[in-house]
């Protein structure tokens, strides 16, 4: 399980690594690490590679603020 690793790629995302956090995620093909991978897109604003990544996780793309979406994330990783 890469529980540790998710958590790690979003916390170094919101300290404001995001360069390295996204190294990190793109090593993954999971359905999780392909939902993180389209937020940060959806942080970096190209909404275009972002929904190219939702779909890969067969998530949708939220509507609602990075903030909220991260605190999602997260307990979802927490919950794996």
């Amino acid at each position: 399980m890469n529980k540790e690793i998710y958590l790690k790629a979003l916390d170094m995302e919101k300290g404001g690594d995001w360069d390295s956090a996204h190294r990190l995620i793109q090593q993954y093909n999971t359905k999780e690490a392909c939902w993180i991978h389209a937020y940060f897109h959806r942080v970096e604003g190209d909404l275009g590679n972002a929904g190219y990544w939702y779909s890969r996780a067969n998530e949708p793309m939220p509507s609602y603020n990075l903030d909220k979406e991260w605190e999602i994330l997260r307990k979802s990783m927490l919950e794996l």
